[in-house]
């Protein structure tokens, strides 16, 4: 049996599925570890990825090699291009998935990669000895690992609460995780305690479905990943229907029997994905809420019930289910919960996502705070990537927030004091409008292709739609329309466009009424393929914003990359005020422009900073 391992992966969800595949493909042994085996991959929530902000993470994960939106487009029962009548930066692809074959796919999967030994076994402690980590099972058996990455999910002292019932455990009723935390804790890592919840799970042979609004799926030219063929099947529909005041009063009726209202519970949850109890609460004047049901998957009959997340008895869900439109006489197959979990404390991590106190220590997805598969999933690549770097002696790979999503997210986790779970949403991104779903390969794939997680063949194919867009924009910037020509004549009788002297195709497609894809057929020229010329258009349209953004962001990166040592004395820096002090000294930022975004932290603070860095020849 094998005992050691370049990297050795706790925890295979979200997170550690893509932190496993990223150090295998840049050539380092690694050993995952799983409670089950049968649980690789496991979607405890909904069973739906992506939507904005989050969309844009899968986007990005695939740039960079990542694998979920791989296995998101293999396993989709249907697929949404949401936002389509806004602005480009909050468009965003949303799949349902088939749980049962999406885990199927991940595993089989990663059971192909050569450098990947997946093993069942619950991790009880780590030992550091030397330059190595030591990984013991409870069944006795050891590992040594040079670097190590914790992904371990909502399992870290797990409880789960169903009205007065409280008891511990993962989530769906799985194996929890409780004597990894407590050694954890023995050696100084500090943790904070997170909630988040799921709603009841119905079976669909006892929903009336004509008493909802279907929720049809697009068919779509492209899913998330760039590189598999893209594969479009007939999409599955969900359904919205919406609560009442019915609803509302047998809940407020019984919040007292709620284990988020009655003192069992000490974690913080989301606030963006609270429980129906919660939004009965904060939102007393609201008539009604949403509520989808959308499917599990193709061979199961059970419906997920978005939108009534609660920790209520079960009791008490079946009564307040059965106010809802088409509910009426719903089958309960299993209830909503409510779980608590630990999570690492921020200020512990590096900006590799690495503990500061624990070279080659590396933690991913909701141990850190987060919530969702998506910014599970990111995490665990940069993770990945960065323990192969650490292994490598190179410095860490760190994304800006000006490159992606992905390192407005990592920037959030380490510098903010995140009282919630995290999720990442388009408002997080001074420059969301560079940092558009459909251009994420551009921004991304030359950094996935250094990485070595990108193929030659995938390579080369980027380099090619490059190529491609840069020969239309060519075209659009040296072609021209006279007034009285043809195409300007059917321009004007389509979109009521009149051109008043020779302009050119750039600035005509500027203009707001006009679309590229009529632009090229009024001048008999073939579309580009996929999302080529979503790219194109926005590149053109959105011109003067884009270099606005860049100048801005260029202006700002200036001092952002200003380094800060890890040792800096803070308290030798005279006139910094005291709340400022205590944060920089709690969170160590690396950089001035991490400093700059620590809550309590002012400008004057920052000036002070910069001004006796200067003094000092700090670099």
């Amino acid at each position: 049996m094998q005992k050691y391992f370049d990297v050795a992966v706790i925890g295979a969800g979200h997170a550690g599925c893509e932190a496993a595949n990223a150090v295998a493909k840049m050539g380092f042994k690694t050993l995952l570890l799983t409670l089950n085996y049968n649980n690789i991959a496991f979607m405890p929530c909904n069973p739906s990825i992506g939507g904005p902000g989050k969309g844009h993470l899968i986007r990005e994960i695939d740039a960079l090699g990542g694998i979920i939106g791989r296995i998101t487009d293999q396993a989709h029962i249907q697929m949404r291009a949401l936002n389509t009548k806004k602005g480009p930066a909050v468009r965003a692809l949303r799949a349902q998935t088939d749980k049962h074959l999406y885990q199927e796919t991940m595993r089989k999967h990663l059971e192909k990669q050569p450098l990947i030994i997946m093993r069942q076994g619950e991790v009880t402690a780590l030992e550091r000895t030397k330059d190595l980590w030591r990984l013991i099972l409870d069944t006795g058996v050891s590992y040594e690992a040079a670097a190590v990455i914790i992904a371990t999910g909502t399992f870290l002292r797990g409880r789960v609460h169903i009205g007065s019932l409280s008891y511990s455990s993962g989530p769906q009723g799985q194996h929890p995780s409780i004597a990894l935390a407590e050694n954890l804790e023995a050696q100084g890592i500090k943790f904070k305690r997170f909630k988040t919840g799921t709603p009841a799970r119905v079976r669909k042979r006892s929903i009336d479905f004509s008493k909802m609004i279907e929720q049809p799926g697009d068919w779509l030219e492209h899913g998330f990943s760039y590189w598999l063929p893209w594969q479009p099947r007939t999409p599955v529909s969900c359904w919205l229907t919406y609560t009442n005041e019915r609803t509302h009063q047998i809940i407020r009726d019984n919040l007292h029997l709620a284990a988020l209202y009655s003192g069992a519970i000490t974690g913080i949850g989301t606030r963006y994905c609270p429980s129906i109890e919660g939004k009965v609460v904060n939102f007393p004047d609201k008539e009604r809420h949403q509520v989808f049901i959308e499917p599990e998957g193709l061979n199961t009959d059970e419906m997920y019930v978005a939108g009534l997340s609660t920790s209520l008895p079960e009791a008490v869900q079946d009564e307040f289910l059965r106010t809802v439109p088409g509910l009426e006489q719903v089958e309960i197959v299993r209830p909503g919960y409510a779980i608590e979990y630990d999570v690492v404390a921020p200020e512990q991590l590096s900006t590799s996502l690495q503990l500061r106190s624990c070279p080659g220590l590396f933690t991913a997805g909701q141990i850190n705070g987060t919530s969702g598969y998506e910014e599970a999933a990111a995490q665990g690549l940069i993770a990945g990537i960065n323990a192969g770097r650490y292994l490598s002696g190179e410095d860490p790979f760190v994304l800006g927030r000006n490159e992606a999503y992905i390192g407005v997210l990592v920037d959030d986790l380490i510098t903010k004091e995140n009282n919630e779970p995290y999720r990442v949403m388009t408002s997080r991104a001074e420059y969301r409008l560079s940092l558009r779903q459909e251009n994420a390969d551009l921004r991304l794939t030359e950094y996935g292709y250094k990485l070595k997680l990108i193929t030659d063949q995938e390579y080369e194919a980027f380099l090619q739609k490059k190529a491609r867009i840069q020969e239309k924009l060519r075209f659009l910037e040296e072609n021209y329309l006279s007034p009285n020509s043809p195409e300007a004549i059917r321009l004007q009788e389509e979109t009521g466009v009149a051109l008043q002297q020779k302009t050119s195709l750039q600035q005509i497609l500027k203009m707001p009424e006009i679309k590229l894809s009529l632009l090229w057929k009024i001048l008999d020229q073939e579309r580009s393929p996929g999302e080529e010329d979503d790219v194109l258009e926005n590149m053109v349209k959105y011109q003067g914003y884009l270099e606005r953004e860049e100048k801005m962001a260029e202006r700002l990166l200036k001092t952002e990359a200003k380094k800060i040592p890890p040792d800096f004395d803070y308290d030798a820096v005279p006139n910094l005020s005291m709340e400022a002090r205590e944060k920089l000294v709690k969170f160590r930022p690396e950089t001035i422009g991490q400093a700059s975004r620590i809550s309590g932290v002012s400008p004057a603070d920052l000036t002070t900073l910069l001004i006796w860095m200067t003094r000092n020849n700090q670099p």
